[in-house]
């Protein structure tokens, strides 16, 4: 009714009225709420483990009895209960946080899908690439003619992941003259049409190659599942390599054409989800470039164990070459900047860690080089430093959609090289998985990502400032108190601008 605010009970708070009723007879003094968050890693030894998906089921089963590893407890809890928990989850006192009612925000999903259009952004329709579907037409592109054409660099969710990577997919399972697929799935959808491409490929007698990561963290028992239905499809199946998760997001087509076999590849930064794709900023290249192909068919040989190691010349693969070629790549800017000629780094990622590249980048640093860091989670390295880092710029971006791209820009003497990929600047990404960037070879592409990063570094762009004590500052008002620019709201708008103009 107007001028009534609504409330929201916590389902916990109605539980507690009635609790009388569920401890009948006894008479309640008090009652606290606490919330226990458990070790959920799981440990198999591949070796070992005769059948890799049987040993994983069991431990899944014995996850949610995992070790606690934080007690949360309201602000008002009693001293006493308080200590009770601890002692008998056997938790020490720096693993209890203590923190304002409700514990679980989960639940703040559901009214977030209240049917309240005044208070949700307005809605986005995906674009679909122009690249890929030059004229204003409802029929669907021929995702390999325009692969054929050029280089295809997609910008999700801006540019439509439907009538891109899944119209790349679909179109290779029924297409007759396709004769192998092979593809990464670290994480998809519950109804994902990616995985109803690859059985539809397989039963119509194409040669399919799922690589399917079943140590996915959380997505365990779905990828299970998944790699089972593919199995029973006909899918030939593989979980990579021994000790190593597969995290890359790789696609690739071979087709069988007039001059011969050719192929086709897709390369991204996100997973394979077409829900996520809808509100996960990620960049993904398609090319049916002859050295990526070559390059793609080695990595999926060695994942699926038929080669030894091997070299690439477009890609940088984790764990063997992605630290040591953008370390690489940081001294090159070194080397440049004190030749006199153009050098900066610009990287954009989720997490910034490593120590062997945060010292590359201290040391670009004191060389002179400018370093523009764009990080939406963790960042250990320090900015603007005395002496070690003043050339160090950290910013982070948080807004409608969850900045998910990792891209890697080097100034390299006036001619630009950039990377996109799967690979956070992290331990367990850099030596424990398998990842991989792939180089931009088009002018056109370079040229976009370059202006992208100048974006999000812009002062004119809202955004976080770390500063050289660790702290967080947002910035998302000018001098005169006016709203800075929303860079995701400008790539929406740009987007309708240039399928008006035909630009882009």
């Amino acid at each position: 009714m107007p001028g009534r605010v609504a409330r929201f009970i916590a389902l916990e708070e109605v539980i507690a009225v009635h609790l009388d009723q569920l401890f009948a007879g006894m008479e309640v003094l008090e009652h606290h709420t606490f919330r226990v968050t458990r070790n959920e890693d799981v440990e198999v030894e591949e070796d070992d483990a005769e059948n890799l998906l049987q040993a994983l089921e069991k431990e899944l089963l014995r996850r949610r009895f995992g070790p606690p590893v934080r007690l949360e407890v309201t602000n008002d809890i009693n001293p006493n209960i308080r200590a009770l928990l601890i002692r008998e989850l056997g938790v020490e006192e720096s693993e209890v946080y203590s923190v304002p009612a409700p514990l679980d925000l989960r639940g703040l999903s559901v009214i977030a899908g209240i049917d309240r259009s005044d208070l949700h952004y307005p809605k986005h329709v995906p674009h679909t690439s122009r690249h890929l579907n030059e004229s204003e037409t409802s029929k669907a592109a021929n995702v390999f003619a325009a692969m054929r054409r050029r280089d295809i660099l997609l910008h999700h969710p801006y540019d439509s992941f439907s009538t891109s990577v899944q119209a790349f997919l679909e179109q290779a399972a029924s297409d007759p003259k396709v004769q192998a697929i092979k593809q990464t799935l670290y994480r998809t959808s519950g109804d994902s049409p990616i995985v109803d491409a690859l059985i539809d490929a397989a039963e119509a007698g194409k040669q399919v190659l799922a690589l399917v990561e079943i140590k996915a963290r959380f997505d365990e028992q779905a990828n299970i599942s998944w790699a089972r239905k593919l199995e029973q499809a006909g899918v030939h199946v593989v979980y990579g390599i021994v000790g190593l998760k597969t995290h890359c997001k790789l696609s690739l087509v071979v087709r069988q054409e007039v001059d011969g076999l050719r192929r086709y590849c897709h390369i991204g930064t996100g997973n394979y989800h077409p829900r996520t794709a809808r509100y996960y900023e990620d960049l993904g290249l398609l090319t049916a470039n002859e050295q990526v192909g070559e390059d793609l068919s080695r990595l999926f040989n060695q994942l699926s164990g038929y080669a030894p190691k091997s070299t690439f010349k477009r890609l940088l693969v984790a764990p063997r070459s992605v630290r040591s070629g953008l370390i690489d790549r940081i001294e090159t800017e070194i080397r440049n900047a004190r030749a006199g000629l153009a050098a900066r780094v610009q990287i954009k990622v989720n997490s910034m860690v490593d120590e062997a590249i945060i010292d590359s980048l201290y040391r670009a640093s004191q060389a002179g080089v400018p370093v523009d860091i764009i990080v939406r989670g963790i960042c250990s390295l320090r900015p603007g430093v005395p002496g070690l880092s003043e050339n160090i710029t950290v910013r982070s971006v948080l807004g409608r959609f969850l900045e998910h791209s990792r891209v890697f820009a080097f100034a390299n003497g006036g001619d630009p090289v950039v990377y996109i990929g799967s690979a956070d600047m992290m331990h367990r990404n850099l030596d424990r998985r398998v990842e991989a960037l792939v180089q931009l070879t088009s002018g056109d592409d370079t040229s976009y990502v370059m202006d992208l990063l100048r974006r999000y570094m812009d002062p004119d762009t809202a955004s976080w400032h770390l500063d050289n004590a660790g702290e967080w500052t947002r910035h998302h008002l000018s001098d005169d108190g006016q709203g800075l620019a929303d860079i995701q709201s400008w790539l929406l708008n740009s987007r309708s601008r240039q399928r008006s103009s035909g630009l882009r």
